[in-house]
């Protein structure tokens, strides 16, 4: 739209300033008409510019005027097609663009975890036709159990931890987040998406760990595993490049959890520091 006003505006005051010389002229081929023909009727002459009838009119005089504004109306012919020329090509330049920022044009990524599938479409690396066409992995997935103790939320969990640990990653990935998006207020929805997590780390998608895992900790900051959150977090960001982030999210753990991070953590974060090269 900018664009277009940027095109749109110049033309606008070219039309304006070509109407006030269409006008001009046509007053003044009047003028000339009435020269021509002294005694024209006012239905065919309209008095805007009265003719001098001091001055004698002479034929060269009327040829001089007639040659005049029809060199005039040739340069006001040659400026409109010019005009028209340049509407034309910024018009085509304006398609170009459109063109090309509809071709570079990108979806935007979404941070919800839910949103996330382990289809191909969605998530790059995601091997839909090992998960489900090969008999082999079909019997191993069939063979982990769900468990049935009553308690929903914890079975949920639990089931998606022992696909985890069976490295059936992809499936994991979607019990873990059924599970937590079923029983937000469990115990358990802490751990199921610190899991998530590390089965996005475990998967090679450090990308989507780096999302889940900070979501459980700002979204459950409470939970029994955010400290655990923050330290993935940071193999996560290291995976990817960034370790001065991840300084800053271990540097997070230790002020905000500082007895996980000195205690059941401890080894963890002196790894985290050594691999994020901390100072």
């Amino acid at each position: 739209m900018f664009v277009s006003l940027l095109i749109a505006t110049p033309v606008s005051a070219q039309d304006r300033n070509v109407d006030k010389r269409v006008d001009r002229l046509e007053q003044e081929m009047r003028a000339v008409q009435r020269k021509v023909f002294p005694g024209g009727s006012s239905r065919f002459f309209e008095p805007e510019i009265t003719p001098d009838t001091d001055t004698p009119t002479t034929q060269s005089t009327t040829s001089s005027a007639v040659s005049d504004l029809i060199a005039r109306v040739d340069t006001l012919e040659r400026s409109l097609a010019s005009l028209t020329g340049q509407v034309e090509e910024n018009g085509f330049r304006l398609k170009q663009i459109e063109d090309k920022l509809a071709a570079t044009e990108v979806p935007p990524v979404s941070t919800d975890p839910g949103t996330f599938s382990t289809t191909p479409s969605s998530v790059p690396g995601a091997d839909s036709t090992q998960a489900t066409a090969d008999p082999e992995r079909v019997s191993g997935v069939a063979s982990i159990v769900m468990p049935d103790t009553g308690d929903a939320g914890e079975d949920a969990y639990i089931y998606g931890y022992r696909l985890w640990e069976a490295k059936y990653y992809p499936e994991a990935q979607t019990q873990l987040k059924k599970a937590a998006a079923d029983h937000p207020n469990h115990r358990r929805a802490s751990f199921a998406k610190n899991l998530l997590g590390r089965a996005y780390l475990d998967d090679g998608k450090p990308a989507l760990a780096s999302v889940a895992l900070y979501e459980n900790y700002q979204e459950l900051p409470r939970g029994e595993r955010a400290p655990d959150s923050l330290y993935f977090l940071s193999t996560a960001l290291v995976q990817l490049n960034k370790k001065a982030d991840a300084c800053r999210v271990l540097s997070e753990l230790q002020e905000v959890y500082p007895g996980a991070a000195s205690g059941r953590l401890s080894a963890r974060v002196a790894s985290g520091k050594a691999a994020a090269d901390c100072s």
